[in-house]
């Protein structure tokens, strides 16, 4: 079964407000339809407002999917995970709530006014993203009180931990890749072909569609990629291929500017170690003109001119200190598609298959360096216990909610 990713991928951009809010005087007759009960759970409605808000907040977020059918999903698992807080006698408090909305900002660096606020202009009400977090909350509470005295971590259980994390274990993945642009592109005509291509499970009819629409180097090998260790990949993409079996393709994974497709065509376990990174020092010189052939004539003279990333200074030399970043940070802390590039890469190689700015910039990105973890920057055994034990309390909700979806009540239009 395909892992569903719950995770968020990316902070989100501002885009236009288009929904309005309900009770609006002079609303036009037809929009009243958006309060029409569009679902039923257990005699509970859902509306279609509820839905194109949901569907638009995940699009904010970059969910992986389509966001219309996985707001549907959500919708109908929130009025489920909230009947069962209420019969647990589960109540989130005013505080509890703000705590939890503000945990949620900081993960994309924001404050919980200012996450609300960005919401707000993009057409997501506040009472709509309150809902979505007390749900979640609601829905832990649920799992702590109903499961968590019946998980318990052995000290076999640590030692594979350990093991796991320390190389003594390791696993390589056989990808293939699709990174098609949305520049430009209709969103709803994207959508339907990232939908299509993600039911593929044939490698020839994956390959077959990156080379039609893949924006990598990798379109004329079909999308085919080299072995590559599990760690090497950011830390989301693990996830998502370790959820995949031989022959199937990812959900679409939105990233900047464009939507991301992985097809594992096979997974090996390994009997040496393999090596973690601690940090990543990479460099990117941003070119005017996107994906133009100006722009990528000019790629491919500074590819042939470089080296390293020192040789980057000297082609900037003279221009916009903006024209060239260069960083080290953990692999966690990278842009997925930053660092799904730079995995790809040895120091001194460069991607061209990024773009910036709606599409406007090309980004000439450079490996210069990995900085192999140490032993001693593995986790405690504190930190493993609590990793284990949340897997196994997250197993407990998963069946749990499977158990409720089966017993509801669930009517769709």
């Amino acid at each position: 079964m395909r892992v569903r990713m719950r995770n968020i991928f990316a902070a989100f951009a501002r885009i236009a407000m288009i929904v309005g809010l309900a009770g609006a005087t002079g609303m036009p007759a037809g929009a009243q339809n958006l309060f029409d009960t569009v679902i039923t759970v257990n005699d509970q409605s859902i509306t279609r407002y509820e839905i194109e808000q949901r569907a638009r907040m995940l699009s904010l977020f970059r969910a992986p999917g389509d966001p219309a059918k996985l707001a549907r999903e959500q919708l109908i698992e929130d009025r489920l995970k909230l009947d069962a807080a209420k019969a647990d006698g589960i109540v989130v408090e005013d505080t509890d709530l703000q705590a939890g909305i503000e945990e949620f900002a900081g993960r994309a660096n924001l404050e919980a006014e200012q996450m609300i606020r960005q919401l707000e202009g993009a057409g997501v009400a506040r009472s709509t993203f309150r809902e979505f977090v007390r749900a979640g909350i609601s829905w832990r509470e649920v799992t702590q009180s109903r499961f968590a005295r019946r998980v318990s971590v052995s000290e076999s259980d640590l030692e594979r931990a350990r093991s796991a994390v320390s190389g003594q274990a390791g696993v390589r993945v056989l990808l293939s890749e699709i990174i098609m642009p949305t520049d430009g592109v209709d969103p709803q005509v994207m959508q339907e072909r990232a939908t299509r291509i993600s039911e593929i499970t044939s490698e020839a009819e994956f390959s077959s569609a990156a080379r039609n629409y893949s924006a990598t180097a990798s379109r004329d090998r079909g999308g085919r990629l080299n072995w590559q260790a599990i760690t090497d990949l950011p830390p989301g993409l693990r996830q998502i291929v370790l959820g995949l079996g031989p022959g199937e393709v990812s959900d679409p994974l939105p990233i900047q500017g464009a939507i991301a497709l992985f097809q594992l065509r096979d997974i090996e376990e390994l009997e040496a170690p393999v090596q973690e990174y601690s940090a990543i020092e990479f460099a990117a010189y941003y070119i005017d003109g996107g994906r133009s052939e100006k722009a990528l004539a000019r790629a491919a003279r500074i590819d042939a001119d470089t080296d390293t990333c020192d040789d980057l200074y000297g082609i900037a030399h003279g221009q916009p200190e903006t024209v060239l970043e260069r960083g080290t940070k953990a692999p966690a802390e990278l842009p997925t598609d930053i660092a799904f590039e730079l995995s790809k890469l040895d120091p001194g190689e460069v991607s061209t298959t990024l773009t910036r700015a709606n599409g406007q910039t090309l980004v000439l990105l450079m490996l210069c360096g990995r900085t192999p973890k140490l032993e001693d920057d593995g986790p405690t055994d504190e930190a493993l216990s609590g990793f284990i034990r949340n897997q196994r309390l997250q197993a407990f909700s998963e069946g749990y909610l499977e158990q409720l979806l089966a017993e509801a009540r669930i009517i769709e239009k």
